[in-house]
């Protein structure tokens, strides 16, 4: 917990100083430095949303291509169904007709992962097509900023 802790505030306890020594020193140039350390900031937070982004595309893409969740044994949906508990369930049905239930009530299943999967595929996008460009304009500015 302590490290955690530390982990998330240490960082910013750095950034403080930085910002506070650089604004300390204008006259030798404290402006460019809180340039520079804004713009490598930026940087780091938009490769970040892109790196897990393109994790997250990574991770859906597994889960479209096997789907792997939980689906209740044909003996359980079995008592369920008969006993009454399921919605739109009839109480009075064949052993043929439970197993064909139970199939569709699997395929359903499958089917709902695929269709959470591709729904993550395309939330997970924005976590690129959003960011990459702001990334790619500001490390032109650090190529410019490096020139100068």
């Amino acid at each position: 917990m302590v490290f955690s802790l530390l982990f998330i505030f240490l960082p910013i306890v750095i950034l403080v100083f930085i910002i506070a020594y650089a604004t300390k020193n204008k006259e030798k140039g404290g402006e460019t430095v809180i340039r520079h350390l804004y713009t490598y900031l930026v940087l780091f937070a938009t490769l970040m949303m892109v790196i897990g982004g393109g994790v997250s595309i990574f991770m859906a893409a597994a889960d479209l291509v096997s789907p792997s969740g939980y689906y209740q044994s044909y003996t359980d949906y079995k008592q369920m169904t008969l006993s009454g508990k399921m919605e739109g369930a009839k109480t009075e049905m064949s052993e043929e007709e439970l197993l064909n239930s139970y199939e569709l009530y699997k395929k359903e299943e499958q089917q709902r992962q695929k269709n959470g999967a591709i729904n993550q595929i395309i939330k997970s996008l924005g976590f690129i097509v959003i960011p990459l460009p702001v990334f790619l304009y500001f490390n032109r500015l650090r190529k410019h900023y490096v020139e100068e």
